[in-house]
């Protein structure tokens, strides 16, 4: 076989290397630079030979001047030591990557040269990033799980000192309202009284309510009122939430009752709500829009807020289970949500919204009875969250 035959041949052998392989000698001077070289770092093979294999992987303003300098460089980098290593590479338009680099000597006639081996590590690296996510969330969901069973055994141990201080203020409360009893209380006593019972009656609810939700159970279909619903599910958003939001409710009048399972229609709400709570975070005149209107034999809930909206370039894995653009967050509440839509025959879309509007997400599911169109009844509500009915 002649040089040429043999030169042919061995340039075959090279350009079909899955990795990339760079001959050059003691100076650094590029020799050789197969086909994958000039996919890994963008050069042409014509243009990268001749040039110094440093300059792939460092800047030039990295490097020393003189070719002497860049020589004793090369020698002293670790770049010619027989091991393999892991060092960034650098692409023709600057962008730097992760490779495994190996380098073995050659004593041929023109003297000593070198081979190097270029594997590129990005798709590996890649992969273990991934692993690494979803070991974090596998780990964040099993701390998730610890922390509803112990939230649970809390509502549970904190309902009944609640019920206690409850009997203890009424009974109070109803002495303070008979004869002399109420004569020797200061002025003002009974009312506090009353407002006291109040809210503890109400974190009352609140902790059942909680539990209600949180506890594990079998799905239970029923007829249900789907404002009230809502109103709970509210409730329950707004518990350990301190944004200063603006809800507005808009419930259409003589809604059908809703075939549902209520904790799970309410996971849904709260689901919505939270991520809307998440949305308006810090915005000034932040406001979630809770609308409810009947269409044929569909119940529609939609829940709208003013934030920046969703980009579109996450729309395709807004509801896949661990995607997400929040640093706390799984990622699984809206995957749940749709699935639970979908499993109740309906459906979870999502309007992003952006360039000045917010998101909006829109529920449909199937009523427990046929509903005409009905027209919207707009519901006043005060800037710190509650909802007040219009009578």
């Amino acid at each position: 076989m002649n040089d040429g035959a043999a030169a042919a041949q061995l340039k075959g052998v090279l350009d079909i290397a899955l990795d990339g392989i760079i001959i050059f000698d003691a100076s650094g001077t590029i020799l050789t630079f197969n086909r994958t070289c000039e996919r890994l770092f963008g050069y042409h093979a014509s243009a990268a030979m001749g040039s110094n294999i440093v300059s792939l992987f460092y800047h030039e303003s990295e490097l020393p001047l003189d070719a002497l300098s860049r020589q004793k460089f090369v020698a002293s980098s670790g770049l010619l030591a027989a091991q393999t290593r892991e060092i960034q590479a650098r692409h023709k338009s600057g962008d730097e990557f992760p490779v495994e680099l190996t380098v073995g000597i050659a004593a041929t006639f023109d003297g000593i040269q070198f081979i190097a081996i270029v594997r590129d590590l990005r798709s590996r690296k890649e992969v273990a990033d991934r692993l690494d996510r979803l070991q974090a969330d596998h780990l964040h969901l099993a701390r998730v799980s610890a922390i509803d069973e112990m939230g649970a055994a809390l509502a549970h141990e904190l309902n009944q000192p609640l019920t206690a201080v409850l009997l203890y203020l009424q009974t109070i409360l109803r002495g303070g309202q008979k004869g002399d009893a109420a004569r020797d209380m200061p002025p003002g006593s009974v009312a506090i009284l009353a407002k006291a019972a109040h809210e503890a009656e109400r974190a009352g609810k609140i902790i059942q309510r909680m539990r209600s939700f949180a506890e594990k159970r079998e799905p239970q279909r029923k007829l249900h009122d789907v404002k009230a619903l809502i109103d709970d599910a509210i409730e329950l958003t707004l518990v350990g939430n301190h944004t200063k939001v603006r809800i507005v409710r808009r419930d259409a009048p003589d809604l059908p009752p809703l075939l549902v399972d209520g904790v799970q229609f309410q996971q849904i709400i709260v689901n919505l709500g939270r991520n809307a709570m998440e949305a308006v975070r810090g915005r000034p005149a932040a406001e979630i829009r809770i609308e409810t209107k009947a269409i044929d034999d569909d119940i529609i809930v939609e829940i709208a807020d003013n934030g920046p909206g969703i980009p579109v370039d996450i729309l395709p894995s807004l509801f896949k289970v661990f995607s997400t653009s929040k640093r706390s967050g799984l990622g699984i509440g809206l995957a749940i949500s749709r699935s639970i839509a979908q499993n109740h025959g309906g459906e979870l879309q999502c309007l992003p919204g952006g360039k000045g509007e917010g998101a909006t997400f829109v529920l449909r599911l199937p009523s427990g009875q046929p509903a005409a169109m009905s027209p919207t009844l707009s519901v006043p509500v005060t800037t710190s969250g509650e909802v007040e009915r219009a009578k």
